[in-house]
């Protein structure tokens, strides 16, 4: 599924798997809800080098929350490609209030 968000951010994601991430009760939500967190200050960092991955941590509808992206690109330009997503851990709630 493709998402455009009103700041001109695109967004890619598996629809199953947002279902299933939204049905799982230590998620709560799916990606539909998770591209929220890049709207507001978020902190970033490189999750693993093969693929290139990444790691946001932000606010989601009141939580902290954890977000693995791709950077891809096409005809149209770049865009997130959303991997997975999680309430962030507390060690990640320490990296975010120690670099917000």
């Amino acid at each position: 599924m493709w998402y455009k968000s009103y700041t001109g951010l695109r967004f890619h994601f598996d629809e199953r798997k947002s279902r299933k991430l939204r049905a799982d009760q230590t998620r709560g939500l799916g990606f539909e809800e998770a591209v929220e967190l890049f709207l507001h200050p978020h902190g970033i960092d490189v999750r693993s080098d093969a693929p290139d991955q990444f790691r946001a941590i932000g606010w989601v509808r009141g939580a902290l929350y954890s977000v693995v992206f791709e950077n891809r690109s096409d005809d149209e330009g770049e865009y997130y490609h959303l991997v997975t997503l999680w309430k962030a851990t507390r060690r990640e709630r320490e990296l975010y209030e120690e670099n917000a």
